[in-house]
């Protein structure tokens, strides 16, 4: 048992120091998925990586009864709470353009007819939300692929999987993705 699937035991059984002792082991993993994930985020944007990780980590570890099940289930915990942050800070981003907070903005700057990067966003979590209830497997190395930033080994090693298992299941994931957003345009 390495030593922070044993921190995670020791948080789970109500160690305050265990916390402590843990952030500096999973942060640069933590911090190093968080920048993978912010490669994929548009220009301009102002969230950083270390608040990105800052912010997963107290949502991973605010909740004292939270029980985790190992390393893989921390992590995969940790790239949901990473998906939650970004999903409502697009919500928040389309909440304004769509009349939360109206500015003037120059008509020959704007692009009609262009789905923006949040609209995108927004459809995949709606469609990787049905995914997760119908193939909850497939969801999982999803999210720690395509959203953290794993590598498909990563994400295997994560779940307890051979790196085929998940490619198969990556594959079969990103199909029915592909298929339900298309359905969901039309």
């Amino acid at each position: 048992m390495n030593q922070v699937t044993r921190l995670l035991e020791a948080v789970c059984q109500g160690d305050p120091r265990a916390g402590d002792q843990l952030l500096p082991l999973v942060y640069e993993e933590l911090r190093r998925l968080a920048a993978a994930r912010m490669l994929q985020e548009k220009a301009g944007h102002t969230l950083q990586p270390t608040a990105l990780v800052h912010e997963a980590w107290l949502r991973v570890s605010g909740d004292p009864k939270q029980e985790w099940e190992g390393r893989g289930h921390f992590f995969a915990a940790a790239a949901e709470a990473m998906r939650r942050i970004l999903i409502d800070r697009a919500r928040r981003r389309r909440a304004v353009r769509h009349g939360g907070r109206p500015q003037r903005v120059d008509f020959q700057e704007v692009d009609l007819a262009c789905p923006t990067p949040d609209d995108q966003l927004l459809a995949l979590d709606e469609a990787l939300d049905k995914l997760a209830a119908q193939h909850p497997r497939q969801a999982e190395v999803v999210k720690l692929r395509y959203i953290v930033g794993m590598t498909l080994q990563e994400a295997a090693d994560v779940l307890g999987i051979s790196s085929d298992a998940a490619r198969d299941l990556s594959v079969h994931a990103r199909a029915w993705l592909y298929r339900q957003m298309a359905r969901d345009r039309h």
